[in-house]
């Protein structure tokens, strides 16, 4: 393999689907074998580190030696408050420099985003401190980087018994001819990993839940896509990989774990040796930052920054009575972790003086009046473009009302088929159907990923440079081909009209819900009944038929013959 600048990377492009990676099933992907390819992209490796120069020194020491071209390659080690600071030692990669973090800063939150903010490369790849890879580690990452340019690579991370280790001149050598492996008598994989990889094909089943083996260990991202979703949570100290790894898998990414990329992991981690109390920890941080972890999130009534599904309402042109029932009802309903944005010219309600009563936009005025403290409700004078990092989005009409469990039935089949849209049918009239629309965030940002129509950067072959962009892009076609669509009768999901909707003032939402499933239990066996009935009646006459007809047998008709036949009407003679 040699280095290649900036060309065109046809090498990497021969395996790529146009149509993109299905759900994460990156098995449509065709990688080249490793050392028969021609790089052109640019590498960060962005080492956080505290404290641990001798550690340090091994894990550059195992760069040096790495396959992947040095002219495309750069090092950056982020120095989290080490006391003595920490140094670039001898043995080390051509382009290695050392940042710090920002005086009065700290934590692992604050230093990967220090060393992502001082990245030049076209892709972050994080190495912890404590690792020793192999000679093909970088290079396995970055075959996968040249096919797709929303792929978050991990590599196959071992850990050893104790923390201690070799020289790092022992560690050049060995990984430079290929014997990184025998550096240590012994290592495993983390098993809870091992067991989610072989249950999951290695993730290509792992669907919407493959970001939980994200960890920063060894993982390379696109540099536009860590931009896209805002970097690295410097607030968090603990928890911080799972937090990315959940925002990137809402900007479209697909989760490969690569085996080719081999490392070792000096020691036990800290959830190995600690996992309860690293539980404990994370689990009062996460559930606020990631819906989907729906076990942390038992409380009936409390508001959490990241919504599970974002409800935007079109107000415009609509009444106040009908925009307050839609809106009340996306909030009563059984899942609670609900945010609402109402869409209207909220810009041109007046600031100064103005009728009370007789404004223009009374309407409008009111509904502003009724929500501006509501902290789940937010107003937007158009309908935003994404809803990231809420996982799922519904967007109706106000006048229409979601019943009490319209909104956890819409996610329950999403997230049993994995669809990444559900078109609800309102009604259909002159101008054509209604129908609300309820999207899978990651299925649409994947989709414009694939069709180009995404963050910017010289990434991977399909980054919609082969489009035309005179020809308008079905993303709706595009998201039905990666993730699946549907259609679906509103109705048949407890979605009324304002009219018919009912109330939901001092009625819990869990009683309405149970309510509601009654009734349509009740329709149901109305039509069993109604079905019964036209069967015990098509019976009943099938009865009388037989009777009729054994009664018509052989010596039955010869009897009723005779009898017609000496019967004398009254009044006659013989």
């Amino acid at each position: 393999m040699s280095g290649a600048g900036h060309g065109d990377g046809q090498a990497a492009r021969t395996g790529v689907p146009r149509a993109g990676v299905r759900q994460n099933d990156y098995g449509s992907l065709l990688p080249p074998d490793l050392g028969r390819w021609e790089p052109r992209l640019g590498v960060s490796v962005v080492i956080p580190a505290h404290d641990c120069q001798e550690a340090l020194d091994r894990t550059l020491a195992s760069l040096a030696a790495q396959t992947y071209p040095a002219h495309l390659m750069e090092v950056v080690v982020v120095d989290d408050g080490s006391d003595p600071p920490l140094r670039v030692p001898e043995i080390t990669p051509a382009d290695t420099r050392l940042v710090r973090v920002p005086e009065g800063r700290w934590g692992r939150g604050w230093a990967r985003q220090t060393g992502a903010a001082a990245a030049g490369g076209d892709v972050l790849h994080w190495v912890d401190s404590d690792m020793i890879l192999n000679r093909e580690h970088v290079e396995a990452h970055m075959r996968w980087h040249h096919l797709v340019r929303y792929a978050v690579v991990m590599g196959d991370v071992r850990f050893t018994p104790d923390g201690a280790g070799p020289r790092a001149g022992e560690v050049l050598s060995a990984v430079e001819s290929g014997d990184a492996e025998k550096l240590f008598d012994e290592s495993a994989p983390h098993g809870w990993r091992a067991t989610v990889l072989e249950e999951t094909r290695w993730l290509r089943d792992a669907g919407a839940g493959a970001y939980r083996l994200h960890s920063g260990a060894s993982t390379s991202v696109p540099v536009a896509l860590l931009r896209s979703v805002g970097g690295v949570n410097t607030t968090l100290n603990m928890g911080e990989d799972t937090d990315l790894g959940f925002r990137l898998a809402q900007a479209g990414a697909v989760f490969i774990p690569d085996p080719q990329a081999r490392g070792w992991h000096l020691g036990p981690s800290t959830v190995m040796l600690r996992e309860k109390e690293v539980h404990r920890h994370n689990w009062s941080v996460l559930p606020d930052l990631i819906p989907d972890l729906r076990w942390l999130r038992t409380h009936p009534r409390r508001n959490w920054l990241v919504p599970y599904v974002h409800v935007v309402v079109d107000a415009r042109g609509a009444c106040y009575e009908d925009v307050r029932v839609s809106v009340d009802a996306a909030l009563a309903g059984t899942l609670v972790d609900v945010a609402v944005t109402v869409v209207g010219p909220w810009a041109r309600l007046p600031a100064g003086r103005h009728s009370s009563l007789d404004e223009p936009l009374l309407d409008l005025r009111l509904v502003h009046n009724l929500y501006v403290h509501e902290p789940r409700v937010s107003f937007a004078e158009e309908a935003p473009s994404g809803s990231a990092p809420a996982p799922f989005r519904l967007t109706f009409p106000a006048g229409w009302a979601l019943g009490a469990g319209s909104l956890a039935e819409l996610v329950e089949l999403a997230e049993r088929e994995g669809y990444g849209l559900l078109s609800a049918v309102l009604d259909e009239g002159a101008t054509g159907v209604r129908a609300a629309r309820f999207e899978r965030t990651a299925a649409f940002a994947r989709a414009a990923l694939v069709t180009g129509d995404a963050p910017d950067g010289d990434i991977g072959s399909d980054t919609g440079d082969d489009i035309d962009s005179d020809i308008d892009i079905d993303i709706d076609g595009v998201v039905h081909e990666l993730f699946g669509s549907l259609w679906v009768s509103a109705a048949e999901f407890g979605v009324t009209t304002a009219g018919e909707a009912e109330p939901v003032a001092g009625d819990p939402a869990k009683w309405r819900a149970e309510g509601t499933r009654w009734k349509r239990e009740a329709e149901r066996l109305r039509g069993e009944v109604e079905s019964l009935r036209a069967e015990t009646e098509r019976l009943r006459e099938e009865a009388g038929r037989l009777r009729e007809e054994r009664r018509r047998g052989p010596l039955g008709g010869i009897i009723s013959t005779a009898r017609r036949r000496t019967a004398t009407p009254r009044g006659k003679s013989g």
